[in-house]
């Protein structure tokens, strides 16, 4: 697994996946995961992790991407299944969806990390495995752009907040738009800041 270059095996047919994550650390929106499959016969260059990329890049390979892999999907966990059984759940959650997406069948599933959600298939957690595998490079820019795409859908939902800018994190700006214009129903009430302030609003 050393090589990065781990995509399938064309003489038996053994399909590996990648499989990664975007939105785990926002205090708004869904967290995304992609399960993506690469084709053998389609190499596609400038893979890496989605972080650092910049988002012109990202945009141009996720269209790569789709086009030449093998086969590729997006699941997804709410705001309501984060604040319900928490970030971490949540994600493994939107990962089995991406897995159990894709169009073809899956021998085994390469995961950016360090803790496997539960499947029905063998899976490995690789540690920075984003920079690492190619395949999960490829997840973990499908992952990136389509939660990216929400973000921008939620700014013009909300234009009072500038979800096209900081995507949800909790950067300075998106503090204080929360500070003035209060909380949307797509931000999550389990994570901090938001959560003390309701504790705080509901105890006066």
């Amino acid at each position: 697994m050393n090589d990065g270059s781990i995509i399938t095996n064309p003489t038996t047919g053994f399909f590996f996946a990648g499989v990664d994550e975007a939105g785990r650390g926002p205090l708004a929106g869904p967290v995304v995961a992609a399960a993506v499959i690469l084709n053998p016969k389609h190499h596609i260059d400038g893979l890496a992790d989605s972080k650092k990329l910049s988002e012109r890049q990202r945009d141009s390979l996720a269209l790569l991407i789709k086009v030449d892999a093998l086969s590729w999907s997006v699941g997804m966990a709410s705001v309501e299944e984060i604040d319900a059984v928490n970030i971490l759940q949540a994600t493994f959650l939107a990962m089995q969806r991406a897995i159990n997406g894709l169009s073809t069948q899956v021998d085994e599933v390469l995961i950016d990390g360090n803790r496997l959600p539960k499947l029905l298939i063998p899976a490995h957690a690789i540690v920075k495995g984003d920079s690492k595998i190619k395949v999960i490079s490829a997840a973990s820019i499908i992952a990136k752009v389509e939660r990216d795409k929400i973000m921008v859908d939620y700014h013009r939902q909300y234009p009072a907040y500038s979800f096209h800018v900081h995507k949800g994190y909790g950067t300075k700006q998106h503090l204080q738009e929360m500070q003035a214009f209060g909380c949307l129903p797509i931000h999550r009430k389990s994570f901090n800041p938001l959560k003390t302030w309701l504790l705080k609003s509901s105890e006066e």
